[in-house]
């Protein structure tokens, strides 16, 4: 009995041996593997979180306006996706409620509609005078949550011009992409400086400053202060009434 151990032993070192060359050579492969899926998986999911956040008090509805729009238009959310670079996932979870687009993104999408900006945000037409409660404003802002926009007109249908509140913190930057061909900004700064950069033009505002400019090439606007900046928008379409 003793010599049939070495026997035995050896019989089983080839079995052995092959199961463990394949033990190494499929965990090599997924230490190879799982860095680059981890990688992307990680670089899908930083790219959804900057464009998108979990709605709040404060986030305007923006899922029926789009579906009604997107509906009218008989588009599918792989066409609008297509049209407008936001990704189809995107696009169904504001949709469905579960996201609020970033202002840039908003953007985006209006621009593929071919809308203005505001018939995304939905509402109806007033017959008596509003009042706009600073409190219970419903509030857009950018990804890193550094710029932000209150709209202070009714939502109704699409005006040939619209009236933003922005604030932009301390060494906050928003990079924003053309609009539509013909659309005007006037800007007045109320509180802070703001640095406007539209046409390879870099202009300076400050308290009491006031601008307007072509707004259908891509702009910046930066505050290059340590103090929060506050500025009134009134922003123009072409060919709208």
């Amino acid at each position: 009995m003793a010599r049939e151990k070495p026997r035995s032993k050896t019989r089983n070192a080839p079995h052995s041996t092959t199961d463990k060359k394949s033990s190494v050579s499929e965990g090599a492969e997924l230490q190879r593997s799982t860095p680059r899926n981890r990688a992307a998986s990680s670089s899908n999911a930083s790219k959804e979180s900057t464009k998108v956040s979990v709605p709040t008090e404060d986030s305007p509805d923006i899922s029926t306006g789009l579906r009604e729009l997107r509906s009218e238009r008989n588009l599918s959310l792989d066409k609008l996706a297509y049209e407008s670079g936001v990704s189809r996932a995107m696009l169904s979870q504001i949709e469905l409620g579960r996201s609020t687009p970033t202002i840039t993104v908003l953007w985006r999408i209006a621009r593929a509609l071919g809308v203005p900006f505001a018939a995304l945000l939905g509402g109806t037409a007033p017959e008596d005078p509003l009042v706009f409660r600073a409190g219970r404003a419903k509030v857009l802002k950018s990804a890193d949550g550094s710029f932000s926009t209150r709209a202070l007109f009714p939502l109704d249908q699409p005006h040939s011009a619209e009236f933003y509140e922005l604030r932009l913190a301390p060494r906050g930057l928003e990079v924003a992409d053309a609009h539509s061909s013909g659309t005007s900004e006037n800007l007045v700064v109320t509180t802070g400086t703001l640095e406007i950069r539209v046409g390879g033009v870099t202009l300076e505002l400050r308290t009491g400053d006031a601008t307007y400019f072509q707004a259908d090439v891509p702009h910046e606007y930066r505050n290059p202060t340590a103090h929060e900046t506050i500025a009134y928008l009134v922003m123009t379409y072409a060919h709208r009434s």
